[in-house]
């Protein structure tokens, strides 16, 4: 049976690691975080919050959704979700989507694996790193036909094709102000949209390229109403699916 996983994270700067490799120990994180600037960091500077993940699985033609989630380190601490997801890779072998994941998803989830020398040999089971693959597909590299140009963000993306968007009073330069007041839940459930979106992007692109049929591709969409229905979800941001 075939699997899918689509996933996300969500990150904020690792203050820690970037005093350490630029002379900063031992200054306030007020201070370490004025030093790093405003640019975006360097993606080994980047400390994972959440991962959010759907799992499915083609049943006869469409495909079923069989679990939804987004842990974060408001639970645990980062190097439990990072382990938990990798083991779950390597279980299931699946095919992997993401929207700009091989640009900063993959590269983030290596580094901080490798920081906490968290075992990933699942990732190498498949050639995941391998951009052209169809073993991780990079929604973003691949509507774009891998152009820069051509790239759209997934609000953009979502709106357009009249999907339910994210949350509303989040956006993803709001998670480290989010982060820091302590709403980590919140952000979970930012993250937890993404996933859901990024899902119902790739079955359009599946109904595009023939691989569903457009019965195929309604049953799809139906299993995953039924499924955030069954868990009795009331987030606004999923609740336009229901």
């Amino acid at each position: 049976m075939s699997s899918l996983l689509v996933w996300d994270i969500e990150t904020i700067p690792d203050l820690k690691g970037f005093a350490v490799a630029n002379g900063h120990t031992g200054r306030s994180d007020g201070e370490i975080r004025a030093a790093m600037g405003d640019k975006f960091p360097k993606h080994i500077y980047h400390s994972i919050i959440c991962i959010g993940a759907l799992v499915a699985y083609r049943e006869d033609a469409h495909w079923d959704v069989t679990a939804l989630g987004a842990p974060h380190v408001g639970e645990r601490p980062e190097k439990a979700p990072i382990a938990s997801f990798v083991d779950r890779i390597a279980e299931l072998s699946p095919q992997l989507v993401t929207f700009n994941g091989s640009s900063f998803d993959f590269p983030v989830l290596r580094y901080r694996a490798m920081v906490h020398a968290v075992a990933a040999p699942g990732l190498s089971a498949r050639p995941y790193f391998n951009r052209y693959t169809e073993d991780a597909i990079d929604l973003c590299d691949v509507l774009s036909s891998f152009s820069f140009q051509g790239k759209a963000a997934l609000r953009e993306l979502c709106r357009v094709m009249g999907l339910s968007s994210k949350p509303e009073g989040i956006a993803g330069g709001d998670v480290e102000k989010f982060y820091r007041e302590g709403r980590i839940r919140e952000i979970a459930e930012y993250c937890e949209s993404d996933v859901v979106n990024t899902y119902r992007v790739w079955l359009r692109y599946e109904l595009f390229r023939g691989r569903l049929s457009h019965a195929d591709f309604e049953a799809s969409e139906a299993c995953l109403v039924e499924f955030i229905k069954a868990r009795g979800n009331t987030k606004p941001d999923l609740a336009e699916l229901m």
